[in-house]
């Protein structure tokens, strides 16, 4: 949420940031409003100060024997307090009004983010080699299809498109990776391992910034719980109406969820395959820091989620998101994409954003450092999303023959497998 106090002082600021977003100027309207409330708050202090002048004149009047006088005040005092009725709805109404309109409004972008849309995003490294491939890779789905272990039929028998069934070692395979992966964060990251609910409530997703505006994209209940997109949702909650000491900060969270999204990429992309789905696993970093602390912190988890590949030995790199292309709550975001040979393409596999002070203004979280109280800043970011790093392994490490190799730093999870084959 941005600080309104911000926008009073420097409009200016906000629609230029607004610009940097593709987006239109909101100064105006969201000033407008705010006036609009400020006079009513005004009215009923005004009206209030009366009530509470008659109200003691009440009592002086009683007590000096003018009951007829006394009555009078009665009635002024009895609409004076219809009156604040009135104003109270309207104000309730006004300061609504205020809230939706900054709700709806995205994080402001550092001003180490490129201008611009998707295509002005900048590549700032590049790590490993693409392995060797002296054949014709097949994709993901083709070689999990042919092992007999990945089955989009069935799972559209059971829930429809976006869905996949995988069995034997190939199951194995994706729960290794992921017990790996929190492994690595939790021993020698530091991360501590959360086990959290995927159901969640309203303010939960609001807290996050994926409410209001993102509601058309996620699962909901009918009984008004929503299933979560990512495990960020309840992590960055974790301190939700907190205020804890400077020197508990940084604090940092691991946790292996399912995700669930309704939309699932852009119509016509990716339609075979595990990219992307309604259902998927995924290892998500949560940082919950100091101001002073929030651009060192991005470094580091960019770092932790880094090393799972290039322990995995996978050729990958590094991008800055341009404005345009970060998501809503997002003050800066480095895109991780590794190489997959079957698609012959690099394809996201981990998004680390520092959102700065943005979600714990929406969800009041605080830290007090010298007796003042401050915004937690909240970083999110995948270590890795689970079902991309196995398409990964399954393209990167396949054989002529279709078989899957599995990496050195997996093979201890898969007991004693070192081969996926038919």
């Amino acid at each position: 949420m941005i600080d309104l106090k911000l926008i009073r002082d420097n409009p200016g600021y906000l629609d230029e940031a607004l610009k940097k977003r593709g987006q239109d100027e909101l100064s105006v309207t969201v000033l407008k409003l705010d006036q609009e409330n400020r006079e009513i708050i005004k009215e009923l202090q005004t009206i209030q100060e009366k009530r509470n002048d008659k109200s003691k004149k009440i009592g002086e009047l009683s007590a000096s024997g003018k009951s007829d006088e006394a009555e009078r005040y009665k009635n002024e005092v009895s609409n004076l307090k219809e009156k604040l009725q009135e104003l109270e709805v309207k104000q309730r109404k006004s300061q609504k009004k205020i809230d939706d309109c900054l709700s709806r409004i995205p994080n402001i972008p550092d001003d180490s983010v490129p201008v611009g849309d998707e295509t002005l995003n900048e590549e700032i490294k590049v790590e490993g080699k693409k392995k060797k491939i002296d054949f014709e890779p097949k994709e993901h789905f083709e070689l999990g299809e042919n092992l007999n272990l990945m089955s989009f039929d069935k799972a559209s028998k059971i829930s429809g498109s976006r869905f996949v069934v995988q069995s034997g070692l190939l199951a194995k395979l994706e729960r290794a990776i992921a017990n790996y992966m929190l492994d690595l964060h939790t021993s020698e990251f530091g991360y501590e391992e959360i086990s959290v609910p995927i159901l969640v409530k309203d303010q939960a997703l609001f807290g996050t910034g994926t409410l209001p505006k993102f509601a058309d994209e996620l699962f909901k209940t009918t009984n008004d719980y929503w299933l979560i997109p990512t495990a960020e949702v309840p992590l960055s909650n974790m301190t939700r109406e907190m205020a804890v000491d400077y020197s508990e900060l940084p604090k940092r969270f691991v946790s292996l969820t399912p995700c669930f999204r309704s939309e699932a990429g852009a119509a016509g992309k990716d339609t075979r395959g595990i990219m992307r789905q309604h259902q998927f696993y995924k290892v998500e970093l949560v940082s919950l820091t100091s101001e002073d602390k929030s651009y060192q912190e991005h470094e580091r988890m960019l770092s932790c989620a880094e090393e799972v590949l290039k322990r995995l030995d996978l050729h990958y790199r590094v991008v800055v998101l341009s404005s345009q292309d970060m998501g809503f709550a997002a003050r800066k975001t480095y895109d991780i994409e590794v190489w997959l040979p079957g698609q012959k393409a690099y394809r996201e596999i981990s998004s680390c954003s520092n959102c700065g002070d943005f979600q714990a203004r929406r969800m009041n979280s605080k830290y007090k450092e010298n007796k003042l109280s401050k915004f937690i800043h909240t970083l999110n970011g995948s270590g890795l999303a689970v079902g991309r790093t196995l398409i990964a392994v399954m393209e990167n490490y396949q054989n002529e023959d279709g078989s899957i190799e599995i990496p050195d730093v997996l093979k201890p999870y898969m007991h004693g497998v070192d081969l996926i084959s038919t």
